[in-house]
């Protein structure tokens, strides 16, 4: 990273934000159609940067240390505001090597794949704090299928363009459908990418009822929910069908690192 750009600055946040916004501007592309990006004005905010083509903004995230599964946001009515007004930009989580400046991992995440499920509140601040009763909120990674986590840098490595932007693209026709019907199609995503491996069942996909019933706390028919998303997700091309009860994830699937690929032999 361009590590000159901080020379100016003593503090370390400031710092680190003016290296990581100048190695973006220099060396960062829109994910969705590979083209450059530009800073937004200063203090513009949620949004860092925006796509001269395609103008699709995003919200850039920069960290020294590993990125977690809960990430710090803003305010939490005006983030999930955003996400159920399908406003919000789309993320970009860097983690950076600060003693070499160099950019370790960089993970975009689209717009479309923000859920309100996803924009966890967190503690209001202290009656003695500055700003008393402000509520922020963390973005719970964990709420996001893995293929919504698109790896731009891993541990080091630039990942090709053209394999990120395919990756995006799979992902594209989520935003077709509405917000509320998109946060269902995405918690069963979730769910069947982290099952571990290609091909699953019906029966396997129920596995998920008692954790969508408490995501969705005012819906008492969850599995015939979850047969009515997997055809979602089937026409949306984001998983196929075999035959009875047998489904398939694409081959190019995001699944979990600890995940087996097996086939299931459950009918």
């Amino acid at each position: 990273m361009p590590s000159q750009f901080g020379s100016s600055y003593s503090g370390p946040t400031q710092k680190a934000r003016v290296i990581t916004e100048g190695w973006m501007a220099q060396e960062g592309y829109c994910p969705a159609c590979l083209s450059r990006l530009s800073p937004t004005a200063v203090n513009s905010r949620a949004i860092d940067f925006g796509c001269d083509d395609c103008g699709i903004t995003f919200q850039l995230k920069s960290m020294k240390s590993k990125i977690g599964m809960r990430v710090p946001d803003g305010a939490y009515e005006t983030m999930l505001s955003a996400v159920r007004g399908d406003s919000s930009p789309a993320l970009l989580l860097m983690r950076y090597d600060l003693s070499a400046w160099m950019v370790r991992d960089l993970i975009a995440i689209p717009s479309f794949a923000l859920t309100e499920q996803a924009i966890i509140p967190r503690k209001p601040l202290a009656p003695h704090a500055r700003r008393a009763g402000w509520v922020g909120c963390n973005i719970d990674l964990g709420k996001i299928p893995p293929d919504a986590r698109v790896r731009i840098v891993e541990e080091g490595k630039a990942h090709p363009r053209q394999s990120v932007a395919d990756k995006y693209a799979r992902l594209k026709p989520l935003q077709s459908i509405g917000v509320k019907q998109r946060g269902w199609a995405l918690a069963v995503l979730n769910g069947i990418q982290n099952l571990g491996r290609l091909e699953f069942t019906t029966r396997e996909a129920y596995q998920m009822e008692s954790m969508m019933a408490q995501t969705f706390p005012g819906n008492s028919n969850v599995r015939p929910k979850i047969r009515q998303q997997l055809q979602v997700l089937r026409d949306l091309g984001l998983v196929e069908h075999l035959e009875r009860g047998q489904w398939r994830l694409p081959v190019e699937s995001s699944l979990p690192t600890n995940s087996n690929n097996n086939k299931t032999n459950e009918s």
